[in-house]
């Protein structure tokens, strides 16, 4: 982290035996000393698990104080009583920290379909509890509480100055696998000590998650449990943002979740490349989104990319069946900078020199371009290799 963290909040992450290895947190807890307006956007998944629908009941608000998050169990597919121990989880915060129940959402990833150990949790929560502190070292372990695959913690922030003061900006996420566009089992909370009102928060966090978070995917599956979550306390500044001040912190936003929308598939399960796609020249912005969300899907796309093999027929086609009206003619494929496909025709290139620069480099760019009109997208993605299978194939045994 480069910058200070926001004022008024305090973090912790601590093992409670969730995960069988003691060094890995497994219960993750942020609280503010104040009120805090909070919005949230959650996964589309018609199966969502009981503490994404705890956290749609109390969002958006202007009274949370807390998140609590716990990793290796998703309490979902889990009935009336996954529900009662998602409630459970944010009274027994509240009763730890000495906050309203209504005041707490909760989060969880892990092991779809097993009920929580609560006895476990609710010694975590409260050794949590004990060690809140507004420390890197804190906010780390929070972050690394949330991970379940993910193979390093995720964290970004900004630091904005305003006419009264400077605002501080804090995000953490999770995400590795089951990653597919409208949210995957991806988690994500950003605290701000800025103020805002809940309208414009709920409004501002859905437009930059359907630019960020609903842009990524691992395999295109779409998970029970995503959340993000945005904190604002106003500790900085009680005033709600308006006019400019809020453009500037709607683009500090946008460049935070970015970040750590980007550091999901960089960190996809068995990955060795993030692929950017760019979609260029399509008449509706929904259009951009099909075609880059069928060339990200694509596993013969993600395979190629993982043998550094520019195979641009393969983008080409997934292009083709997104469910898009485009002119063939008009399409244009560049790979990593390089032009190999224009105007509806093969052009020639160094088939080795492009090969190389895949293989050379964690980041692959693919753009294409099927028409002249102004709307374009960017999705990220990873590619698709022998460890991706084999991480999931023993990820319950």
């Amino acid at each position: 982290m480069s910058t200070r963290l926001p004022l008024g909040f305090r973090f912790a992450g601590v093992h409670c035996g969730i995960k069988r290895k003691p060094q890995n947190p497994d219960i993750a807890l942020i609280v503010s000393d104040r009120p805090a307006t909070a919005a949230g956007v959650y996964t589309q998944n018609r199966i969502y698990a009981a503490p994404v629908q705890v956290d749609r009941e109390r969002t958006p608000n202007e009274l949370t104080q807390a998140v609590v998050v716990n990793s290796g169990n998703a309490n979902a597919c889990t009935g009336e009583r996954g529900l009662r121990d998602a409630r459970q989880m944010c009274a027994i915060v509240a009763e730890a920290c000495g906050l309203k129940q209504n005041s707490v959402l909760v989060m969880s990833t892990g092991i779809i379909g097993e009920h929580l150990p609560m006895k476990k949790i609710n010694s975590g929560i409260r050794a949590a509890a004990a060690q809140l502190a507004a420390d890197e070292a804190s906010v780390v372990a929070a972050a690394r509480g949330i991970m379940t695959t993910d193979k390093v913690h995720k964290l970004a922030s900004r630091e904005l100055a305003m006419a009264k003061a400077e605002i501080g900006l804090l995000g953490m996420a999770k995400g590795s696998g089951m990653i597919g566009p409208k949210m995957a089992t991806m988690l994500g909370v950003i605290v701000t000590d800025a103020a805002l009102d809940p309208a414009t928060a709920q409004s501002m966090l859905c437009e930059i998650v359907d630019q960020t978070f609903n842009c990524i995917s691992v395999e295109g599956h779409t998970s029970t449990n995503d959340t993000v979550l945005l904190l604002a306390n106003g500790a900085a500044i009680a005033e709600p943002l308006s006019g400019q001040e809020l453009n500037a912190f709607r683009t500090a936003l946008l460049e935070l979740s970015t970040e750590l929308a980007r550091s999901i598939p960089a960190d996809g399960e068995g990955a060795t490349h993030l692929i950017t796609v760019t979609v260029r020249g399509c008449e509706d912005p929904s259009d951009a989104r099909h075609i880059a969300r069928a060339i990200a899907n694509s596993p013969l796309v993600k395979t190629a990319v993982a043998g550094a093999d520019p195979n641009w027929g393969r983008i080409v086609s997934a292009a083709g069946y997104a469910g898009v009206e485009f002119d063939p003619g008009r399409v244009a494929l560049e790979i990593n900078g390089c032009l190999l496909f224009d105007q509806g025709e093969p052009v020639k290139y160094d088939a080795e020199q492009v090969s190389n620069s895949i293989r050379g480099n964690v980041d692959t760019s693919v753009v294409l371009t099927v028409g002249t009109g102004q709307a374009s997208i960017r999705f990220w993605t990873s590619d698709l290799t022998a460890e991706y299978v084999r991480i999931n194939a023993d990820y319950h045994t």
